[in-house]
């Protein structure tokens, strides 16, 4: 992956420790980082497993046999495997990433797990241009707060537009606290987080610097009004842990 983020494509999910490589100007996910990557996000990220779980347990509202369903920025596709094992064929799963070498490594692990596997498929492509078909169900886990703040209404208007009526998009995001006080509060405890998980103070001095310009979350309420500002008008908190929320939106 280039080292700029291009504005108008997607980045990959958020991850802090060694492994990653970025240093206090420049950060990229490319390298070897797709072949430890699901280890890396699983400790950087809050109960990063339980919303997995939550997406798998709301898929089964709104898969349907022949639907088409989506992750957009699937990274190395942990959670879209998931999906297509819950759901398999004629059910058709599509994840979608920018970053060539996350694909290549999602479709080596299917590869590896499940030979031969049909109607799972992985595209480099960006989330903003993709030709997406009519769907019941899309996912973005921690991917939005990678798109560029100024085209990011355009894609929340490209997803409830592929949405088929009734269909549901999940939206998982780290995001801002509703003020200064709360927002210190939540750094705070986050860096607790980190530490807890074995990172030292210099790794995520490196990776707060690193991520400047590229990790852009909103708040609560700044997600909510540009899921309206779609269309979505039936919407509510799925999952909460300090900066770490998931959306659920129906169409």
């Amino acid at each position: 992956m280039n080292d700029k983020v291009p504005e108008t494509a997607l980045s990959q999910h958020f991850a802090v420790g060694d492994g990653i490589e970025s240093n206090n100007a420049a950060w990229t996910f490319g390298g070897d980082t797709p072949k430890h990557f699901e280890d890396h996000v699983s400790k950087s990220v809050p109960y990063y497993a339980d919303g997995h779980e939550i997406v798998l347990a709301t898929s089964d509202f709104f898969v349907k046999s022949d639907s088409v369903c989506y992750e957009l920025g699937c990274s190395t596709g942990a959670l879209t495997r998931r999906l297509a094992r819950r759901h398999p064929a004629p059910v058709r799963w599509v994840g979608i990433d920018v970053e060539p070498n996350m694909i290549a490594q999602a479709r080596q692990y299917v590869a590896d797990s499940a030979p031969g596997a049909r109607k799972l498929d992985y595209v480099v492509d960006d989330i903003l241009s993709h030709p997406y078909e009519p769907s019941d169900f899309m996912v973005a886990y921690y991917t939005v707060q990678f798109i560029h703040p100024r085209v990011r209404q355009e894609l929340f208007n490209r997803i409830y537009a592929a949405l088929n009526w009734g269909g549901a998009f999940m939206l998982f995001e780290k995001v801002r606290a509703p003020d200064a006080r709360f927002q210190d509060m939540a750094s705070s405890l986050y860096v607790d987080y980190k530490l807890s998980r074995g990172y030292d103070a210099q790794e995520i001095i490196g990776k707060s610097k690193s991520l400047k310009g590229v990790l852009e979350p909103f708040s609560s309420a700044g997600n909510i009004d540009m899921l309206k500002r779609a269309g979505f008008a039936d919407i509510m908190t799925i999952f909460k842990h300090v900066c770490f929320e998931g959306f659920f939106c129906i169409k």
